[in-house]
């Protein structure tokens, strides 16, 4: 990545983007107060610098039929780097590994792991998850409720969105 610096308007565009990939760049630039042409050139500097890496199209897992969503803490019989290399190649290739993370503590990853049910689930640690080489302990944690998810990066100058949030009126 370059060492770009990045304005106000910079930042308003990363942030429009993140809500929607798909917006056209005639919207964009007036969401951002510039004329089209200018708007197009930063996005193509914001992607060239490598700000922006990729366009997705997030789909919702549930009408896909993939209901369970689980956490799984996976500890090694040795941190080595061997060991850590084997583990990571063994589950870069699998789609229910939503999200896996090395981690400090009790367990060496941390894996979020999304399944259409408990069978498959027990497919996945059976049949894989405990036969990769150096796996030693394996924990899960079945999450109940989606409380908040996100793929937008807080980025400066966001405040939180205050009707969003609830007050309560004090009683004199």
């Amino acid at each position: 990545m370059s060492s770009l610096t990045l304005d106000a308007v910079d930042w308003r565009i990363l942030g429009v983007l993140q809500e929607d990939a798909r917006i056209a760049n005639v919207d964009l630039a007036k969401r951002v107060h510039l004329s089209a042409s200018p708007c197009l050139a930063r996005v193509r500097k914001l992607e060239q610098a490598g700000l922006i890496r990729r366009h997705v199209t997030l789909l919702d897992p549930i009408p896909l039929g993939l209901t369970v969503s689980v956490f799984i803490q996976v500890r090694l019989e040795k941190q080595v780097e061997r060991a850590l290399d084997t583990f990571e190649q063994a589950i870069a290739d699998r789609p229910e590994v939503m999200e896996c993370y090395l981690m400090t503590g009790d367990a060496d990853y941390l894996l979020r792991v999304l399944v259409k049910d408990v069978q498959a689930l027990e497919r996945f640690i059976v049949d894989f998850l405990s036969r990769v080489p150096g796996v030693g302990n394996i924990q899960s944690s079945f999450a109940l409720k989606q409380v908040k998810y996100k793929t937008a990066l807080p980025l400066p100058g966001q405040s939180p969105n205050r009707s969003n949030r609830t007050t309560r009126k004090r009683k004199a």
